[in-house]
Order: structure tokens, then C-alpha cells, then sequence
């Protein structure tokens, strides 16, 4: 079956017909509590007619539009509420195609959102986009693709990435559809505020073309460069991880997007903008940022996120508005997403129990009914990637023990060594200054902390780098591997055995492209064809595999929340505040921008 949005414009004729009763509704809901989110009220004994894609009429009684073909679906006093809708998702962090991830969040309730494909856009860049928006294109979702803004995230003096976007690129990305919409986030922060050609460039493009712009600062929300950013047109953003960086942001005009994700728990904090201060929430956002199928099959999506806001002391219709009719509004699609009012797109579900269950019955999208009871009742087409992109893995040679030594500069003795720290839960990393041993001019890494390195994988160029980190808890030699790492999606190696890290390196080569853990039980492999990025099976094996990977960490001794999602970061050369990339360790702080600094202090 082929899912159509028409544009409201060519609905009208049908569309009022039915509202007069002259034309008989396609679908209607009948008897049931809706969940109005423009006016903040519950409204009982409501019904919804829908023709076609869309909404046309919604009230208390739509006997007058139904016919002998219209089918009637009695709400039975559930809450009827609008699709939820992701303001900000990588969907490759779900390590599954378009087409799986809508099988996985459309009987959660969510019908649509915006999406940032930066993932496979520093792989396969503006191809890889569009590749990725033909697959959403053929789902129930309202899908909108956001164009990559920062391939490479840092710059190339900073990370090797196998493609690169600029104003050109992003120019011509916006003449594909209306529904690409926006420029994903900005993540290279300083250079829009100290003035980087391309990144302005970019951002006039995205302007020009009547797009939105998405923001990415990590400053802290006092610090005097928030509102610079802004003055470039940067509208919302994702790093809020304070009730201050909501405040702050709300002030200057941009939409706050408060973020749950698999191992990001910033919501709680977040929230309290609103609970505790006395915000108005109408510029406040729920989104998941990077959700794991694992935690989609376990946890939630959407769902998720609006139970947990709810949780927090989100009055229930509130936290809904956070999760539709704001984030529509953000992005100036209301007319057609984020409430449930003549004209929209018949985007619904239908919720039993208290409403702050959030316990979705019934997946209504574009007007068809496509899930049930948990589980998808539509039929979905799979979508087939160009052989190129199912191998994306190119070392310039097999690793070996040796390239995870770490040549000293003295024979014997201690060195002052920068070591990136894993914070638990949260994207940014601690930089520690650690004492640690040198022997035959090599450095010792014991006592708990581990080896991290990089290796480059997109143009074979031979480029490593390999650093300390600490917090992962490895009990017993172990090592991972993954060709996830964010955003420069080289392959990300940590360890506390040399030989286990060129096996587990090995390992994702040979897959072209995954997740491996490599310990004296075994090997746990999870295969990710797609770029090195997503898997190529259903859903629920993905899931089964990525949990997988998840017990043989944590049988290891990495007990992380969703530590896979936490480690994949670690190469993430613009989050504070210590990194690592295939040129080196790099350090992000307010005073000094993004740098590369040595392993060794002197």
C-alpha cells in the first residue's frame, strides 16, 4: 500500500463536502475524551470524520458524514489524541532502516517527526540523505528530513569522515521537497559565532529557502555567545541539560528541546523549567534524540518521553503539547500535523486507561489505521539499498595487536596523560589529568582504565589515533568494536587487551560494518550493513541483537546504562569536553573553541 499526503490546498473540495455531510467520510471515530492541545482542554462525548489523508470534521456528533462505505471505529471513552511527533531523531542511532523504525514507534503512537540524517551523511553524504528520505517517503509517517549541517562536525583539520556538505549542497537538498525542512543541528557552534564562511553560508541557505535552523550549544547558558548564536537564526535546540539552558533559550525566542534518549536522561532536570519556574511551556519540546531498538522494544519512543515528562509533574495534556502541537509549530507545519482540528492530517491515537499512562491502543496515520493493540496492522514494503552502500568499510590494512600500542617518549618512568572520562547517562565527557606508568617505552594502561582508539574506515587512509579512557569497567580482558561513532563513523575501538581490540576491529571489518564484544566467552556480533550504521534485518531482531551486545558488555564488567549509546559518543569531536578522532584526541571548552591537544601533558 502506498501512504499519500496530499497538500490541504487539493483536499478542500472533499474536505468541506464532508464536513456538510454531502460527501461520506473514509473513516470515523466515535465517543471518546480528545485530547485538544491547542486549547489545553479534555473534551468528552468528542468524535473525528475523516476523508481521505484528512481530518474534516470534529465534534460531538459526525453522524451526518457517515456512509455506507465509512468505516466507524467506536473510541469506547478512550482519550482520541493527535499522533506524537519527534522533534529531533537520528533514526540510524536506532540502528534500523526507515522502514523498521516506523514498524517500531507506529504502534507506540508516533506518527511522524524530524529527522536528522547526519549519520549516513558523513558516509555517504547528500546521497545518503536522500536515499534516507525516499524510504520515508514510502512509510505512514509525516516524515521531514533535515539536511546535515555539519560533515564533518568539527572539520576536516579535526576528523577524516567519508563525505562533506556545504551551502551548495544544502542549497540543493531544499529544492527536493517541502518536506525537507530544516538545517540539522549546528553543532559547530563556534564557527557560526566566530564567523566560519561555511557555516554562515549554510545557514543563509537554509534562510533563503524559507527553512528553519537547529541548534547544537554546549556553552553553558550564561555564557555571553548564546545570543550570537541565536542572531544567525538558530531557532531550537537539543543540548539543553539544565532547567537554565531551557530558560535561557525560551528568552531568546528558540525553542527549548528536552531530550530522553537511551542513555541522555536530561528531562528530569530540564524539566523543572517549567514545574519549578513557572515557564510557559509552549517553546518547550519532548524529543529522544538517539533511541537504540533495544530501548525502543523495551522502554518506548514517544510514548516513552511524554510518560516520563508526565512523571516529573507535567500536567498529562501539557506534556502531549510538548510532544505535538509545539513541535509542530516549531517547525510551521501546524496547519497540517500536531492537533486534531478540521483540515490536519488525520494523524490519531487512541489511548486506554489514565491518560498519563500513555497507553496507545490504535495508531491512526493519514487516515488509515495502522496499528492495533501493539502490534502494526499495515503492511510496509521494504526498501532496497545500492550494493555501495552495503559496503562502507575500507581499512587500509587488517588491524594487528601493534596498532593499539601507545609509544612513550621516555623508555621508563610516569607520564602526565590526558584521559577522557565516561559520565554515565550524559553526552559530555570529563578530561582528567592521570599519572600513569611507562615501561619500555610503551604506556601502561591498567587498574581499570582502558584503551580507545580510532581508525579511519571511509578512504583508507591509515589514519589512528589511540587514547585512555576511563569509567568503562571492564572486570576481565574484553574489547568493542563498532563502525558507530558518532559523527565521523570510523571505527571505534575500546579495550584492555591489545589482541582482543584487533580481533574485535577485525571482526566489524569483515562484517562491513557493526558492533562487536570480544571477551574469553566469545564474540557477540551485531551486524549494521547499511552504511555501518543500520541493520538489515526486522526490528526485532535488531533489538534481540543490540541487547545482546548490551549483556556482553555488562557480563564483562560495563555495567553504563545503554552503554553501547554512551561509548558511540566518544568520538563525538564537538561535545565537551575530551574526545577522540582518527587525527587525535580533541578537546572542546568556552575559552578555547575545538581543539586537538596531546595525549601527553607537559
Amino acid at each position: 500500500m502506498t501512504y499519500t499526503r496530499q497538500p490541504l490546498a487539493d483536499c478542500v473540495p472533499e474536505l468541506v463536502a464532508t464536513a456538510r455531510g454531502d460527501q461520506k467520510a473514509t473513516l470515523v471515530i466515535t465517543g471518546g475524551k480528545l485530547v485538544n492541545v491547542c486549547s489545553g482542554e479534555i473534551l468528552d462525548g468528542m468524535s473525528v470524520a475523516v476523508q481521505g489523508g484528512r481530518i474534516a470534521y470534529v465534534g460531538k456528533d459526525v453522524s451526518h458524514t457517515i456512509g455506507e462505505g465509512t468505516q466507524v471505529i467506536d473510541a469506547a471513552g478512550r482519550y482520541i489524541a493527535p499522533g506524537l511527533i519527534d522533534g529531533h531523531c537520528h533514526i540510524e542511532s536506532t540502528q534500523l532502516t526507515v522502514t523498521e523504525f516506523a514498524r517500531a514507534v507506529l504502534p507506540l503512537g508516533t506518527t511522524g517527526g524530524f529527522f536528522d540524517a547526519h549519520e549516513i551523511a558523513n558516509v555517504f553524504g547528500l546521497k545518503g540523505i536522500k536515499l534516507m528520505l525516499d524510504e520515508m517517503r514510502g512509510t505512514p509517517l509525516a516524515a521531514y528530513m533535515q539536511v546535515a549541517s555539519c560533515v564533518p562536525s568539527a572539520g576536516a583539520e579535526f576528523e577524516t569522515t567519508g563525505a562533506s556538505i556545504g551551502p551548495e549542497e544544502v542549497a540543493e537538498a531544499y529544492t527536493w521537497g517541502e518536506d525537507v525542512i530544516a538545517l540539522g543541528e549546528v553543532m559547530n557552534f563556534p564557527g557560526v559565532v566566530y564567523g566560519d564562511e561555511k557555516m554562515i553560508g549554510e545557514i543563509q541557505a537554509t534562510l533563503r529557502a524559507g527553512r528553519y535552523v537547529d541548534g547544537h550549544f554546549t556553552w553553558p547558558a550564561s555564557d555571553w555567545r548564546l545570543p550570537v548564536y541565536a542572531a544567525a537564526g538558530v531557532t531550537g535546540d537539543h543540548e539543553c541539560v539544565t532547567a537554565e539552558d531551557v530558560i535561557e533559550r525560551v528568552r531568546l525566542g528558540m525553542y527549548a528541546k528536552m531530550r530522553r534518549g537511551s542513555a541522555w536522561h536530561d528531562v528530569a532536570k530540564t524539566i523543572t523549567a517549567h514545574t519549578e519556574h513557572g515557564l510557559d511551556p509552549r517553546r518547550m519540546m519532548l524529543v529522544t534524540d538517539d533511541r537504540s531498538s533495544e530501548s525502543l522494544r523495551d522502554e518506548g519512543h514517544m510514548d516513552f518521553v511524554v510518560r516520563h515528562a508526565i512523571s516529573q509533574g507535567v500536567k498529562p495534556v501539557t506534556a502531549f503539547q510538548m510532544a505535538t502541537i509545539n513541535t509542530a509549530e516549531r517547525f510551521g507545519v501546524a496547519r497540517d500535523i500536531g492537533s486534531i482540528t478540521p483540515g490536519s492530517c488525520a494523524d490519531i491515537i487512541l489511548l486506554d486507561g489514565n491518560l498519563a499512562d500513555v497507553h496507545v491502543v490504535m495508531t491512526i496515520a493519514a487516515g488509515v489505521v495502522v496499528a492495533e493493540n501493539g502490534n502494526m496492522t499495515a503492511e510496509l514494503s521494504p526498501y532496497t539499498y545500492p550494493d555501495e552502500v552495503l559496503a562502507s568499510v575500507h581499512l587500509q590494512q587488517p588491524p594487528v595487536p601493534a596498532d593499539f600500542v601507545i609509544h612513550a617518549p621516555i623508555e621508563e618512568g610516569v607520564l602526565a596523560t590526558r584521559v577522557i572520562q565516561v559520565i554515565e547517562n550524559h553526552v559530555e565527557t570529563g578530561e582528567l589529568i592521570m599519572s600513569l606508568p611507562v615501561a619500555g617505552s610503551e604506556l601502561v594502561v591498567q587498574d581499570g582504565l582502558c584503551k580507545i582508539a580510532v581508525l579511519e574506515r571511509h578512504k583508507g587512509t591509515g589514519n589512528k589515533s589511540v587514547g585512555v579512557v576511563q569509567g568503562i569497567g571492564f572486570r576481565e580482558p574484553a574489547a568493542i568494536a563498532m563502525t558507530v561513532a558518532h559523527d565521523s563513523h570510523n571505527v571505534l575501538v575500546i579495550g584492555n587487551d591489545n589482541g582482543l581490540m584487533a580481533q574485535a576491529a577485525a571482526a566489524v571489518a569483515e562484517a562491513q560494518g557493526g558492533v562487536a564484544v570480544i571477551t574469553a566467552a566469545g564474540t557477540t556480533l551485531f551486524p549494521l550493513a547499511i552504511a555501518g550504521l543500520m541493520s538489515a534485518e526486522p526490528f526485532e531482531i535488531a533489538a534481540a541483537q543490540s541487547a545482546a551486545i548490551s549483556k556482553a558488555l555488562y557480563d564483562a564488567g560495563c555495567a553504563l546504562n545503554y552503554a553501547f549509546m554512551t561509548l558511540s559518543l566518544l568520538a563525538l569531536a564537538v561535545i565537551p569536553a575530551l574526545r577522540i578522532s582518527d587525527k587525535g584526541l580533541v578537546r572542546i571548552s568556552p575559552e578555547e573553541g575545538i581543539q586537538l591537544v596531546p595525549l601527553f601533558v607537559s
